[in-house]
């Protein structure tokens, strides 16, 4: 149901963040990873995934959409919820458990609270498919609105770069900076080809 929430961060701590947005103040519950991209901003974006249960509607925040998209598909192991998704992306970092995953790492992902010998199998067995095919792109996750990113990336083939090097890249960008207009998105990236 929701995106994104953006806006002034009243309240902060390793476990949930408030926003406030419009005089409302939504109670995030967020990973370790988000928390430390929080530290120092006063005004935040969250990607979020909302869970409906009988007795709550919780709100979870990430500061990254591919540190959510992790989290929906660690949701989709059995034996896997939202509580514990959250645990092992507080444990380790999204590039760390996807390289995991992708490499039978059980023992990495036992030492993670929560996590048995059974879980870590599981999650590999479940997950290893999903995570390799998107892993040769530069990006785990595509943006599902890729207009800005093909239109930078058709500049710079233009320009006579390698369309492959200039992908990356612009991913890259994308990743810490979503909403960057074209011509930034482009000069930056000049600046890294």
């Amino acid at each position: 149901m929701y995106e994104y929430i953006e806006g002034p961060l009243v309240e902060k701590n390793p476990a949930y963040c408030v926003i406030d947005v419009a005089g409302v103040g939504y109670c995030i519950q967020i990973s370790l990873t988000s928390f430390s991209m929080l530290e120092s901003l006063s005004k935040v974006r969250l990607f979020i995934h909302q869970v409906v249960r009988e007795d709550a509607h919780l709100l979870y925040g990430f500061f990254t959409r591919q540190e959510r998209e992790l989290f929906r598909l660690l949701l989709t192991v059995t034996g896997i919820g939202a509580n514990t998704a959250r645990m092992m992306l507080s444990s380790m970092t999204p590039d760390d458990l996807q390289q995991a995953i992708l490499t039978n790492n059980t023992s990495l992902l036992q030492s993670i609270k929560g996590i048995g010998a059974k879980t870590a199998q599981r999650v590999i067995l479940d997950l290893r498919d999903k995570i390799s095919k998107e892993k040769g792109s530069g990006e785990i996750f595509p943006a599902k609105d890729n207009r800005l990113k093909d239109e930078a990336l058709s500049a710079l083939v233009i320009l006579g770069f390698n369309k492959g090097e200039a992908d990356k890249v612009i991913s890259k960008i994308l990743l810490a900076e979503k909403n960057l207009p074209l011509e930034d998105l482009i000069k930056r990236a000049l600046k890294q080809l």
